[in-house]
């Protein structure tokens, strides 16, 4: 009897890059422009974990001359990718904050170096491409699923949270945004890969 692979418990690991930039296969380390959410992928991430929400408005259309609904129009829908990243290094807390850059000031003779990060986002929203990847495919133990959202920003509104004895975390929200250039229609929101054979050798 196979083992029930379809049965998942994986933590996942982010990956952010520009829109446009090309996802890796689904057997390869990501590269180039990807830019890893998180120092450390999934250890910085909250024991939470990674959430992918699928959500959705549908209009159930009723007739004077029955009870049950006899049509259905959805208007409307989302998909928002969410974590609480336990890392507020500034290249990483930059995420929260439109991707503004940090600047770095080096040390001088009786001053410290350090780095900034502005704090005000302004009117243009910064958007991304999104990764996520875990050890989670339905169909086999050690394969990879990821996730590929061509279009997305950075929606949440994280409250930072300074006391003893507790990590600050940074509450991060990705909403998709429709791709104008996806191939068909329900490629939009990008799509979902998993892992179902390992590579043929040559």
């Amino acid at each position: 009897m196979s083992e029930p692979y379809e049965i998942v418990a994986a933590p996942f690991t982010l990956w952010l890059a520009p829109v446009g930039t090309a996802f890796p296969a689904i057997d390869a380390t990501p590269s180039g422009d990807w830019k890893k959410v998180g120092t450390s992928g999934d250890r910085s991430v909250n024991e939470d974990g990674v959430t992918v929400a699928h959500s959705q408005t549908v209009n159930a259309v009723r007739s004077a001359g029955s009870t049950g609904p006899r049509k259905a129009f959805r208007p409307e829908e989302d998909q928002v990718v969410s974590l609480t990243l336990l890392d507020i290094s500034l290249e990483q807390y930059a995420i929260a904050l439109n991707n503004n850059a940090v600047t770095t000031t080096a040390a001088g003779v009786g001053t410290a170096g350090h780095k900034a990060l502005k704090l005000y986002r302004g009117v243009q929203v910064a958007t991304h491409a999104l990764l996520a990847r875990g050890v989670a495919s339905a169909y086999g133990d050690g394969w990879t699923a990821q996730y590929e959202i061509p279009v997305c920003f950075q929606s949440g509104d994280p409250e930072l949270v300074y006391t003893k004895g507790e990590p600050a975390g940074l509450a991060l929200e990705f909403t998709t945004l429709e791709d104008n250039d996806a191939v068909t229609p329900d490629m939009r929101f990008g799509r979902l890969l998993m892992q179902h054979a390992i590579a043929l050798e040559e």
